[in-house]
C-alpha cells in the first residue's frame, strides 16, 4: 500500500522532529544541531510535497483529499472502503495539519534571530517585523502547536489500535495492508524508487545550499 519512499520519509521525519524538539529544549551547543536538523526537515518536506504529486497512488495528496460531506459521513460511521485504504478523512486532516505547521515552523526558523547564538539563513532578506514574529512563533506558539498535533496523532493511532483494532503502524513499516479485493496498488518498483532517490538528492542539495547561505551570512 505505502511505497518505500513514503515509508522512509515518514520515519525520517519522525526521528528528525523528535530530535528537533529535544535539541530545542536543551539549547546551548545543541542549537547548532537543531539548526542542521531544521534544514534536513525542510528538505524532507520539500520532497514530500513533490512526492505527493508524483508518488505512489496512495501517497498522492489526491488520494486523501476528502470533501466536508465525506468527512461528516465518516464521523457518523458511514465510511466507504476507499476511506480505509490510506488515510481516512480524520487522518488526512491530521497529515495536512502537521505538514502545514511544520512548513510554518521551518519557514520561521529560516529567518529567526534568537539574539544569542543563531540567525536563520534567510534572515538578511526578511523585514524586521517578520523576523520578530517568526522568532516568537518558532520558540513559543509554533512549538506548542506542533507538539500538540504530534500528541493527537499518536493518540489517534493508539485509539485505532486498541479500540477499532486497526494497526496503522505496521503498514508504515512493511507497506502491506489487508485491503478489499480490487483495490489498486501503489506503484513501487525500481523506476519509482530511482525517481524518489533523485528527487531526495535534489532536495538535499537545496538544503545544503540553505545551510551554506546561512554560514556565508554569518561571516
Amino acid at each position: 500500500m505505502w511505497d518505500l519512499p513514503t515509508r522512509l520519509f515518514h520515519w525520517a521525519l519522525v526521528a528528525s522532529v523528535v530530535a528537533l524538539v529535544v535539541s530545542g529544549q536543551i539549547g546551548g551547543n545543541a542549537i547548532d544541531w537543531h539548526a542542521k536538523l531544521g534544514v534536513a526537515v525542510a528538505a524532507l518536506l520539500l520532497f514530500r510535497l513533490v512526492w505527493g504529486l508524483v508518488g505512489g497512488r496512495w501517497s498522492r495528496f489526491t488520494s486523501f483529499i476528502y470533501s466536508p460531506l465525506t468527512t461528516l459521513r465518516y464521523l457518523r460511521g458511514q465510511s466507504t472502503p476507499h476511506a480505509e485504504v490510506g488515510h481516512n478523512p480524520l487522518g488526512a486532516l491530521s497529515v495536512f495539519a502537521l505538514l502545514a505547521v511544520l512548513l510554518v515552523q521551518v519557514g520561521s526558523g529560516l529567518i529567526i534571530d534568537d539574539e544569542i547564538a543563531f540567525v536563520g539563513p534567510l534572515n538578511a532578506w526578511a523585514p524586521a517585523e517578520w523576523v520578530s514574529w517568526a522568532s516568537n512563533w518558532h520558540r513559543e506558539s509554533g512549538k506548542l502547536l506542533l507538539i500538540g498535533l504530534v500528541v493527537l496523532h499518536v493518540a489517534a493511532i493508539a485509539f485505532h489500535a486498541h479500540v477499532k483494532r486497526h494497526n496503522l503502524v505496521k503498514p508504515m513499516f512493511t507497506g502491506d495492508k489487508a485491503l478489499p479485493v480490487g483495490t489498486p496498488a501503489s506503484r513501487d518498483d525500481i523506476v519509482t524508487r530511482g525517481l524518489a532517490l533523485l528527487l531526495l538528492a535534489a532536495c538535499a542539495v537545496a538544503g545544503v545550499w540553505l545551510w551554506q547561505l546561512g554560514y556565508a551570512n554569518a561571516m
